[in-house]
């Protein structure tokens, strides 16, 4: 089983986070039409019935928004917007998948999220696995504490 995988309810898992990379028009403020709205509705709720999506937003403009960067004990913090379109994001899905190839074949089905070309980004979690030794028991157990104090958060 590769690393990034995990089972559930006996099927070999992965969690992914899918990104709604930025354009001009996103960063400008530009609002989805209610065609879109609706068609971005419709595929959200194919995604929930297939017990794929576990979470997902839209975000506001990087204008809104602010970057702290860290330099030894150092924080600046940066008040946006941020020139790089291209690295922002405006939205993003959390889902479980059975593989990367998965992920992809649902990304393909989404309708176009912007009104000019766009790009959607795909990438793994890390899960406990992945960290080997490092990730001791100890951890391990503040980590399953803390999953729980926040699902009980959620609810």
């Amino acid at each position: 089983m590769p690393p990034d995988t995990f089972v559930f309810k006996g099927k070999t898992q992965m969690r992914v986070m899918v990104m709604i990379k930025a354009t001009p028009e996103s960063e400008a403020g530009q609002m989805p039409s209610t065609e879109l709205l609706t068609a971005m509705g419709q595929y959200n709720e194919q995604l929930v019935k297939a017990g794929i999506m576990q979470g997902g937003d839209g975000l506001k403009p990087s204008s809104a928004g602010a970057r702290v960067r860290f330099s030894g004990k150092d924080r600046t913090v940066i008040d946006g917007p941020f020139a790089e379109t291209k690295e922002l994001i405006a939205g993003y899905w959390l889902w479980q998948v059975q593989s990367m190839d998965e992920a992809i074949e649902w990304v393909k089905r989404c309708p176009n999220p912007m009104v000019s070309d766009s790009e959607i980004e795909i990438r793994p979690f890390f899960e406990p696995a992945d960290f080997g030794e490092a990730f001791t028991p100890e951890l391990q157990d503040e980590e399953n504490r803390l999953r729980k104090q926040i699902d009980g958060q959620m609810r």
